[in-house]
C-alpha cells in the first residue's frame, strides 16, 4: 500500500458514504420496479420515461450546465465557495425562468399534449432534479459528504413511502407516480438546505466576474458533452417510440432497470473518484494509483457485468410483470454498454482534474452521431434491441476516444490485449443469451464457463484487491 494508503482509505470513504447517499434515487427505483410495472401501463410508463429524459436534456441547455461548475469549483481550496454557489443559483433561478415561460408558450400553442395535461409535474421534475443536483453536489465538493449520504437516505424513505401510497391505495396511477418522484428530491434539498446552513453560501452582492466566467467556460463544452451524453443514454427512447409507439417504449425503458444496478455502483465510484482524481492528480502516477484503481475498477465492472449476464433472465421474472417481461431481451446489451459508460466515467475523473472540460464533449459528441445514426439504422431493422447494440457502440467509441486523450495527461498502465478479450467474451455472453430464447441447461452452463473464463484472465486484480481487503482487515 505504501504512500497509496491515504489516497485508498480517501476513496473509499466516499464510496461508502456515496453509496448511501445514492440509495434514494437509485436502488428504490430499481427495488420498485414490480411496483410500477403493476399498477402503470406500459403507456403510462413510457410517458413518465419520455418525460424524465427531457427534463435531464433541457437542465443542461437552460442552466448553462452549471452543476458541473458548482462541483468542480468548489472543490478547488482557494476559491470563495460562497461565490461559486451563488453563482450557480443564479443560473437555476434564470433556467427555471425560461422554462416557466415554455411551458406557458407550449399551453397556448399546444404543441406537445401530453406536456400540457401534467404541465406542475412537468415543472417540477425540473426545479427538483436541477437543484437536488447543484446542491448535492456542491455539498460534496465541501466535504459535507456524510450530510450528502444522510440525505440520501432521507430522500430513500419519502421515496419509498409516497409511492407505495399513492399508487396502492389512494390508486393515483401517474399523477401519484409524478408526486412521489418530486417529493423525494424536495425534502433532500430541504434537508441540505438547512444541516449545511446553504443560506450562508448565498450571495446577493455584485456577482465575482471572473469566476463566472470560468465556471461558465467550464461548463460551456459540457453542454455539449449533457447533451451528447444524454443522446447516448436517452434519445434510443424517443426513436423507438416514433418507430415502435409509446407502449414498446415502455417495455424497452423498463429494460435498463437491471444494467441499472451495475451502474449503480459505478456511478457512485465516478462521483467519489472525481473528488480523489482532482487532489491527488499525479501526471506520472509515480504511485501507481490511478493506474491501479483503473484496472480494479475495470475488473469490478466487467466481471459485474458477466454475473448479471447470467443471471438477467432470470431476475427479469422476478422484477418484470405482465408485458414488461419482454424487456430481458434488451438486457444483455445495455449492460456491456454500461460497462464501457462507466469506465468512460473513470477516465473523465482524469480531464476534470485539469479543467479539460472539451475533450468531455468531443467524446461524447463523436459517440452521440454514431449513436443517432445507428439507432435509426437498427431499430428500423431489428426493432428495440438495435436501440440497445447502438448505445453499446456508441459508449465503446466514448470510452476509447478518452482513454487516447488521456495519454497527453497522464500515464495510466493499461492491459489494452487483456481487456479486449475480456468485452469479447462479455459480447459473447449477450449474444448466447439474446439468440437463445429457450430455457435449456446448456445455455446457462455456456454462461457460467465463460463467466469463470473472464475471472481468469483478472487473476492478478483479484489476488491484488484480496490482498488489499487482507491487510485492511488485519490492520483493523
Amino acid at each position: 500500500m505504501g504512500n497509496n494508503s491515504g489516497k485508498y482509505k480517501y476513496l473509499a470513504k466516499n464510496v461508502v458514504v456515496l453509496t448511501i447517499a445514492q440509495f434514494g434515487s437509485k436502488i428504490l427505483s430499481f427495488l420498485l420496479v414490480p411496483l410500477y410495472t403493476s399498477v402503470l401501463t406500459t403507456k403510462e410508463y413510457g410517458i413518465n420515461d419520455l418525460f424524465s429524459t427531457t427534463v435531464t436534456l433541457l437542465i443542461p441547455f437552460l442552466t448553462l450546465n452549471i452543476v458541473d461548475s458548482a462541483i468542480r469549483f468548489s472543490i478547488d481550496k482557494e476559491t470563495d465557495n460562497k461565490k461559486v454557489f451563488s453563482i450557480a443559483l443564479s443560473y437555476l433561478i434564470k433556467g427555471t425562468v425560461i422554462l416557466a415561460f415554455l411551458l406557458i408558450l407550449n399551453g397556448i400553442l399546444n404543441i406537445f399534449e401530453v406536456v400540457n395535461k401534467y404541465w406542475v409535474f412537468f415543472g417540477l421534475y425540473f426545479v427538483t432534479s436541477a437543484f437536488s443536483a447543484v446542491v448535492s453536489g456542491f455539498a460534496r465538493g465541501i466535504n459535507h459528504v456524510t450530510d450528502v449520504a444522510v440525505s440520501g437516505v432521507i430522500c430513500s424513505l419519502v421515496l419509498i413511502l409516497s409511492n407505495i401510497v399513492l399508487l396502492i391505495p389512494f390508486h393515483m396511477g401517474l399523477t401519484g407516480y409524478f408526486i412521489a418522484g418530486c417529493l423525494g428530491p424536495s425534502v433532500q434539498i430541504l434537508y441540505l438546505f438547512i444541516r449545511i446552513r446553504l443560506w450562508r453560501y448565498i450571495s446577493i452582492k455584485k456577482t465575482d466576474k471572473k469566476l463566472k466566467k470560468e465556471m461558465v467556460n467550464y461548463s460551456k463544452p459540457m453542454i455539449a458533452n449533457a447533451v451528447a451524453w444524454w443522446i447516448n443514454s436517452a434519445s434510443d427512447r424517443y426513436i423507438v417510440t416514433w418507430i415502435c409507439g409509446v407502449a414498446v417504449n415502455g417495455i424497452y425503458s423498463i429494460g435498463y432497470k437491471i444494467p441499472t444496478i451495475l451502474s449503480i455502483f459505478t456511478n457512485i465510484f465516478n462521483q467519489a473518484w472525481i473528488l480523489s482524481a482532482v487532489n491527488d492528480f499525479d501526471p506520472e502516477d509515480k504511485s501507481g494509483f490511478f493506474s491501479n484503481m483503473y484496472n480494479l475498477y475495470n475488473f469490478a465492472a466487467t466481471v459485474f457485468c458477466s454475473l448479471l449476464i447470467v443471471f438477467s433472465r432470470i431476475i427479469a421474472y422476478f422484477l418484470y410483470v405482465k408485458e414488461f417481461f419482454m424487456a430481458w431481451k434488451y438486457v444483455p446489451f445495455l449492460l456491456v454498454a454500461f460497462v464501457f459508460s462507466s469506465l468512460s466515467g473513470y477516465i473523465g475523473g482524469v480531464f476534470s482534474a485539469v479543467k479539460d472540460s472539451k475533450i468531455f464533449s468531443r467524446s461524447t459528441v463523436i459517440g452521440a452521431t454514431i449513436n443517432i445514426v445507428l439507432n435509426f439504422s437498427l431499430i428500423y431493422l431489428i426493432g428495440p434491441v438495435g436501440a440497445a447494440i447502438a448505445t453499446l457502440v456508441s459508449y465503446f467509441v466514448i470510452w476509447l476516444v478518452r482513454i487516447i486523450n488521456s495519454r497527453k495527461y497522464i500515464k495510466i498502465q493499461f492491459h489494452i490485449i487483456r481487456d479486449f478479450i475480456g468485452y469479447g467474451l462479455l459480447l459473447v455472453q449477450a449474444s448466447l443469451l439474446f439468440l437463445i430464447q429457450k430455457e435449456i441447461p446448456t445455455l446457462y452452463i455456456a454462461e457460467c464457463v465463460i463467466f469463470v473464463i473472464i475471472i481468469s484472465l483478472f487473476r492478478k486484480e483479484l489476488i491484488h484487491g484480496y490482498n488489499v481487503l487482507k491487510e485492511k482487515l488485519k490492520n483493523n
